[in-house]
């Protein structure tokens, strides 16, 4: 997305981190649904390590697997996130001895999702592994609400990110202005998408399910006021 603002109203300090071109990171928890977390930043490298690394923060127990695009910033990530030092044996030989390595957690599934377009449409969708066994994630894929390996969850969420919040809309008029609001508006929304707002797939019956709810962090659905009469950390 682009972020502007007019000539005559843009301040003199730190203007060059305030407008320009940025890129939404955003990842989601298929079973719950939840926003796991956001980054409003670059489409970089250096990026995409700060992305990953707090995802790993917060990621308890069995480690997560991980789908996305061909973006090959995902891959270095998450080798440099899931990964530990290896110290090659002795050999007895003479000769500088080598160092340590850094080799990728043999438990790491990671997949990525490939699609081909004609004339705008979809026409063909390559899968590939990049970290793991598939035979694994096959297994993975059997307990999870998808069956295939896909980006499609993600992919509705931007959607519906879009719908909530018009400076991430295509081709529009409403462009943001200044990152650290866009940023401030959207960690709203992502409290109002995990908390307050029911998700259709979730709900069963009459009960409304949020993703937080679904992802065992509160046991009911909040309302816009509790939420806002929340103290700041």
């Amino acid at each position: 997305m682009d972020i502007y603002k007019k000539k005559q109203n843009q301040a003199q300090v730190d203007d060059e981190n305030e407008y320009g071109t940025s890129w939404l990171w955003t990842a989601i928890d298929v079973p719950t649904r939840l926003l796991v977390h956001f980054l409003l930043g670059d489409r970089t490298l250096e990026q995409a390590y700060a992305f990953l690394n707090e995802i790993k923060k917060r990621s308890v127990g069995s480690k997560p697997w991980f789908t996305s695009d061909e973006l090959p910033h995902y891959a270095e990530a998450l080798a440099d996130a899931f990964s530990h030092t290896v110290l090659p044996p002795k050999t007895g030989q003479p000769g500088r001895p080598q160092g340590p390595q850094r080799v990728v957690d043999a438990d790491l599934d990671y997949a990525t999702v490939h699609k081909t377009r004609e004339n705008g449409r979809v026409v063909k969708v390559e899968r590939k592994v990049i970290y793991g066994e598939e035979d694994r994630i096959v297994t993975r894929l059997a307990s999870s609400p998808s069956q295939t390996i896909n980006t499609s969850y993600v992919e509705r969420s931007n959607l519906t990110f879009r719908m909530l919040d018009a400076h991430l809309s295509r081709k529009t008029l409403w462009f943001a202005k200044c990152k650290r609001w866009l940023k401030a508006r959207f960690s709203v929304i992502a409290a109002v998408y995990n908390f307050v707002r029911p998700h259709t797939s979730l709900s069963m019956g009459k009960k409304l399910v949020t993703p937080a709810m679904a992802a065992a962090i509160t046991s009911f659905p909040w309302t816009v006021g509790l939420l806002l009469g929340l103290p700041m950390l």
